[in-house]
């Protein structure tokens, strides 16, 4: 009997030292593959590597080495490495069925990266949300919305849906509809509309402007002003340009009109 619980107590000293390596080894690894995450980013090597792609690259490195310092941990406890496979292919097709979200987030970055509908940097519009993109990781998309609110959007959500990019050309259209009253002079509704767009420091000088009058609506004439700028300036050319035609409009007397109806009672 005496035997038999000294060998028992003698397990569970090599137990326990075993076990003290094997958390040594991770805690000693996380904070080594960390280091080594930290040194990458500094590198020449990620400087190369194009913007949109760095923090997927890092989040996948990240992830690959931890779990090769895991298993290392985990084979340093005596196990047979032909179980620990076992195991992790176990475990592999278990959390595969209970997290596929995790999966499809984790390909929606993939083909993100392949195909690069938007870069960091990029001001997009999903149709619920819109914002500048600041990282794209492993499993999801960051915005950073006008006024300063991050966003969070799954991969599998951005790889799958409608995605208008404002910052795929360098030039936009500038396209403003502008009403006025029925008994406004058209010669001169279009001579102060193209005197605006000319005189904008923000439009394009090579590119055409385009004054017309789009279409006679129920209470009003409904023309169209268009020039281009550059990506870049379209909010600020949009917003300049709106308050230029309302002050012009004011000192030309011509009249903005709001919808209304007339009613005709018979007796």
């Amino acid at each position: 009997m005496e035997e038999i619980i000294k060998e028992l107590g003698d397990s569970l000293v090599r137990f326990g030292i075993k076990l003290f390596v094997g958390i040594v080894i991770i805690v000693v690894g996380f904070k080594l593959v960390n280091f080594i995450m930290k040194r990458f980013k500094k590198g020449k090597l990620y400087a190369h590597i194009e913007k949109s792609s760095q923090t997927f690259v890092v989040s996948i490195g990240s992830v690959l080495l931890k779990s090769i310092v895991i298993i290392t941990a985990i084979a340093e406890l005596g196990i047979p490495m032909t179980s620990i496979i076992a195991v992790v292919g176990s475990a592999g097709l278990a959390l595969g069925l209970a997290l596929q979200g995790g999966l499809s987030n984790i390909a929606g970055g993939v083909m993100i990266m392949i195909f690069k509908p938007f870069r960091v940097g990029d001001f997009i519009d999903t149709h619920q949300d819109s914002g500048t993109v600041k990282e794209i990781n492993i499993f999801h998309t960051v915005l950073v919305t006008y006024d300063n609110k991050t966003v969070v959007i799954p991969n599998s959500v951005m790889s799958n849906t409608t995605i208008v990019n404002n910052s795929s050309m360098k030039k936009r259209l500038l396209d403003i509809t502008v009403t006025v009253d029925y008994k406004s002079d058209i010669d001169k509704v279009k001579d102060i509309l193209n005197n605006i767009n000319n005189n904008s420091k923000y439009r394009l000088k090579d590119e055409e402007t385009l004054v017309a009058l789009k279409e006679h609506g129920d209470s009003a004439l409904i023309f169209t002003s268009r020039y281009w700028v550059a990506s870049d300036d379209y909010w600020s050319a949009r917003f300049e340009t709106l308050e230029t035609i309302k002050k012009e409009f004011d000192k030309e007397k011509i009249n903005i009109p709001y919808p209304q109806l007339d009613v005709h009672v018979e007796k």
